[in-house]
């Protein structure tokens, strides 16, 4: 049986894993990327509102956890493009519920944010 994480634990290597996961434009790019490969340029058409920079470090961050992969082709000019491992496709199956369940709540977290602000 393997080792048991707790992601409850200040010292679980899992807290990274989710930290991962949780990063603001980590759920952008693994879903931008579900359709197949895809180049810088269009990731940053297809995420709206991501700078650059942010672009390029959260690809870095996700080619180091091995969940997508860059694929340069030697051609002039140089292109490279982006693409889900499998283990970033496994993702996909939980980001999608998230997501799911994202869209289908807006009405619901919208009336409690009104309500709350409503609060004296």
């Amino acid at each position: 049986m393997g080792k048991a994480y707790n992601v409850m634990a200040a010292t679980c290597p899992s807290r990274t894993v989710l930290h991962r996961i949780g990063a603001r434009w980590t759920v952008f790019v693994v879903n931008a990327l579900d359709d197949g490969p895809r180049r810088f340029t269009e990731l940053k058409a297809h995420i709206q509102g991501i700078t650059p920079k942010v672009l390029t470090e959260t690809l870095r961050s996700l080619e180091a956890d091995g969940l997508i992969d860059r694929h340069e082709y030697d051609e002039n000019p140089p292109r490279v493009e982006y693409t889900l491992t499998p283990l970033g496709r496994s993702l996909l199956i939980p980001l999608r519920a998230v997501r799911l369940w994202a869209e289908q709540h807006v009405p619901d977290i919208e009336a409690a944010r009104s309500r709350w602000q409503s609060h004296p």
